[in-house]
This record gives C-alpha cells, sequence and structure tokens, in this order.
C-alpha cells in the first residue's frame, strides 16, 4: 500500500474505532457503536499488518527498492536459500517468479527469472 493511502486508511479506522466506542459508552445505539469498533478494528490491523508483496523480511526492514516484478533486488542470495520448483507469474508485471526457500526456516524468497 503506498504510504499516504495507509495513512489516510489507519485514520479512518481510528476515526471509526472511537466514534464506535462514543456510541457504546453513550448508549445511543449498541449495535451501530460495535459495528463501527468491529470495522475501525479491522481497518486498524490492516494497516498494521500489510506488507509489501514479495519480498523478503530483511528487504522490508531495510526499506530496499522492490527488484523486477516485486521480487529481490540483491545479486545474489545467502547459501542458506535453495531453489524450489514453485513458480508463479506475477500477474500485475508478468514477469516470472520463482519461490526460494530457507528450509531451516521456513523464510521464502521471491526472485524475477525475466
Amino acid at each position: 500500500m503506498h504510504v499516504a493511502v495507509r495513512i489516510l486508511v489507519a485514520v479512518v479506522a481510528a476515526l471509526l474505532f472511537v466514534a464506535g466506542l462514543g456510541v457504546i459508552l453513550g448508549g445511543a445505539a449498541p449495535g451501530v457503536g460495535i459495528e463501527l469498533v468491529v470495522i475501525g478494528g479491522v481497518g486498524i490491523l490492516a494497516v498494521a499488518l500489510e506488507r509489501g508483496r514479495y519480498r523478503s523480511e530483511q528487504a522490508e526492514r531495510s526499506s530496499a527498492p522492490a527488484g523486477p516484478g516485486g521480487g529481490e533486488t540483491d545479486a545474489g542470495l545467502e547459501p542458506r536459500f535453495q531453489r524450489t520448483g514453485e513458480a508463479f507469474i506475477d500477474p500485475t508485471t508478468g514477469h516470472r517468479m520463482r519461490v526460494w526457500l530457507d528450509p531451516g526456516s521456513g523464510e521464502r524468497r521471491y526472485r524475477s527469472e525475466g
């Protein structure tokens, strides 16, 4: 998600959550208040848990730019990663993506094959 969109979603979700709490505590319409709290809570969780597509945890932490088709940009993978038979076509770019796996941790990396 683009940063501005994330901020907008977070602000709207927080406002819905707080408004829902206000409605519940005010006793006006508890059903509507619960609905607002749930919708706001889901929005807050979505922003908190959303991650960039096809990126490793390391790339997320270092804010490394996305590679072709959203894959990694680094030239080589660490030796702990093994090529898998899993590949797919990225629907947004049409690039063939190969999945690499660290069997020890289960961490997956996605590399563009062209």
